[in-house]
């Protein structure tokens, strides 16, 4: 057979969805990050419309997935949706603590796989690791998140034999 129908075969089988991955022992991925109200002159600024009015957050993320180490969820206030309570690790619950006492009266938005989800106005620090959002994830968010973290009291063990079993 001529040497193009190989390299034709061998391009289409790179192009084509991958048969073992299409079977789905992965999870899609969990995007969380919370951003920081910018200051105006701030560089390297998205604006976003926040409680009526045009706000400027900064790019960088304060917060992303890698900084999450657990979670729990609950039916927010609007009967429609749920909001999200999520463990921050060591490193990153000092972070918010020292972001939270020196940042109070500004906002923190909360995007979840690219979804402007929440913004909360920072009023005091915060001292025990948690950030929330309040409202408007999906439940298939919740379940998505169920996938990559366990619930805020649940043994990793557990939680990793729990996941096997889905």
């Amino acid at each position: 057979m001529p040497r193009w129908f190989f390299l034709a075969i061998f391009a289409a089988a790179l192009l084509l969805p991958d048969p073992v991955g299409a079977a789905g022992k992965k999870a899609p991925n969990l995007q969380l990050s919370f951003h920081l109200q910018a200051e105006p002159g701030d560089r390297r600024v998205f604006k976003q419309l926040t409680a009526g009015k045009e706000v400027i957050f900064q790019k960088t993320a304060t917060i992303t997935t890698k900084d999450v180490v657990a979670f729990r969820s609950f039916p927010a206030d609007d009967n429609n949706s749920y909001g999200m309570v999520f463990q921050l690790g060591k490193t990153a619950a000092n972070r918010l603590r020292t972001l939270s006492t020196a940042h109070q009266g500004k906002l923190l938005l909360a995007i979840v796989n690219g979804q402007v989800r929440d913004a909360v106005i920072i009023d005091k620090p915060v001292n025990d690791g948690l950030v929330v959002i309040w409202k408007w994830i999906s439940l298939a968010e919740v379940k998505l998140t169920d996938q990559h973290l366990p619930r805020i009291g649940e043994d990793p063990r557990a939680w990793k034999k729990r996941i096997k079993k889905k």
